[in-house]
């Protein structure tokens, strides 16, 4: 039976999961970045080591890891590096949170067309525009996405990225290549560096197409097989989505962190830059979310773990009479774009469950806003919603999300990001029923 292996590279660490042909899972791996001994900002050291740490640990796992027969790697959205002709980095690294792309605002909305997913201070554009800025930017080499690093160290096939990590780029992810709007805002916009300052921007395939056999070094050090086959990753959000068993128009995944994110799985592409919305093509259909600053953060700020568990067992099925907007501080995008919308959180009962129950509510009311703005939007109507974060296991609070949304609500099938990258190695996208 073959295997599948799917390596995840989230915020906190690394984990790998090698899953079998009827997605059983077989064995995992992690690595925890912080018990890393690299402190510095260049984190390409410790992802390396994070790589071959995890491959280490699955293959002495298996019994015969020469049955792995497909990799696939996740990395998180809009990570980026330049690298040179041999795929060595020649800067450190800018992180997806990082915004130093504020920098280069002005430059960004010269170039990129109104209500682009690029127009934001940490997409990939805006990362690589700042690079082109600074005086210090040596030579042009490549610039790569933390998947397209990570998989290269596998495979030895420089500058190949897949469809989902390069939207931020402002790839045309339906015909696979960059626009004419790219190329000559960067010519124009930087007709001031030679053009060997330009780095090289990787060629595009679809997520999950096989890219070449591991290196023959690889194969040896761990005991692959000689035709184990490298596939085109994606992004840790994504194969989270993939992991959670949607998979129809009309599916969607909702994950209760620390803020509350939607997924609504689409016929048609939504985009609105008003609200943060943006979507990803998944085969044939399209992958729109947005994210509101609601969520787990603003509970704990009243309620420790155990009295969440203990008190959302008390709470009533009914809608509450409170009409909260929970937020820890003012600002909202999604549902609502005002970036000064203030928390609603009065008045505040006496009775910690009527409170609780107010919270909650409030949650999945803004959560149901949220999936209508998108079909409002012109998103393919709402059948079914997957759960995944630390929300999901709150039965009250399912209760009162299933009563705000119309449609059943589920806990996604598996959570971890790199169960979704195993099953994209194992079968990629496929185009879906339309």
């Amino acid at each position: 039976m073959a295997i599948y292996l799917g390596i995840d590279f989230g915020t906190s660490g690394a984990r790998a999961i090698a899953i079998d042909d009827i997605g059983q899972i077989r064995c995992e791996g992690r690595y925890d970045f912080e018990t890393t001994r690299h402190r510095t900002a260049d984190w390409t050291p410790t992802w390396r080591e994070a790589l071959f740490a995890l491959l280490e640990q699955i293959c002495r796992i298996l019994p015969t890891p020469q049955d792995i027969a497909r990799i696939a790697i996740d990395g998180t959205s809009s990570t980026v590096l330049l690298c040179d002709e041999t795929g060595n980095p020649i800067e450190t690294p800018i992180l997806y949170d990082d915004d130093r792309g504020v920098a280069v605002t002005e430059i960004l909305n010269a170039i990129a067309p109104a209500n682009h997913p690029v127009l934001s201070a940490t997409s990939s554009l805006a990362k690589l525009l700042w690079w082109l800025t600074q005086n210090d930017t040596r030579e042009s080499g490549y610039f790569l996405h933390q998947a397209d690093w990570l998989a290269f160290l596998l495979h030895g096939k420089l500058g190949i990225t897949d469809y989902h990590n390069v939207l931020k780029l402002g790839a045309d992810v339906e015909k696979l290549c960059y626009p004419d709007w790219l190329y000559r805002g960067l010519e124009e916009g930087f007709d001031r560096l030679a053009s060997s300052k330009i780095p090289r921007l990787p060629q595009i395939v679809a997520p999950g197409t096989p890219i070449g056999p591991v290196l023959p070094d690889i194969a040896r050090r761990f005991h692959l097989a000689d035709g184990c086959t490298v596939c085109a990753g994606t992004t840790d959000s994504i194969a989270a989505f993939l992991a959670s068993g949607a998979s129809g128009p009309g599916e969607a995944v909702t994950s209760l962190g620390s803020t509350l994110v939607l997924k609504l799985l689409s016929r048609t592409r939504v985009d609105d830059a008003r609200y943060g919305i943006y979507s990803h093509r998944l085969g044939d259909l399209w992958l729109a979310g947005g994210a509101s600053n609601t969520g787990g953060a603003v509970l704990r700020q009243f309620f420790s773990d155990r009295e969440l568990t203990t008190l959302s067992r008390q709470l009533p099925n009914d809608e509450s009479p409170l009409n909260y907007y929970p937020l820890t501080q003012p600002g909202e995008r999604f549902p609502i774009c005002d970036p000064q919308l203030p928390p609603r959180l009065e008045p505040k009962p006496d009775d910690p469950i009527e409170f609780l129950h107010g919270l909650l509510d409030g949650m999945a009311k803004i959560e149901g806003r949220g999936y209508q703005l998108l079909q409002q939007l012109g998103g393919t109507a709402l059948k079914r919603v997957y759960t995944a974060g630390g929300g999901a296991r709150n039965r009250g609070w399912t209760r009162l999300r299933q009563r705000c949304l119309g449609v059943s609500v589920f806990p996604s099938m598996q959570t971890e990001a790199a169960y979704g990258t195993a099953l994209l190695a194992m079968r990629s996208i496929k185009p879906s029923p339309r």
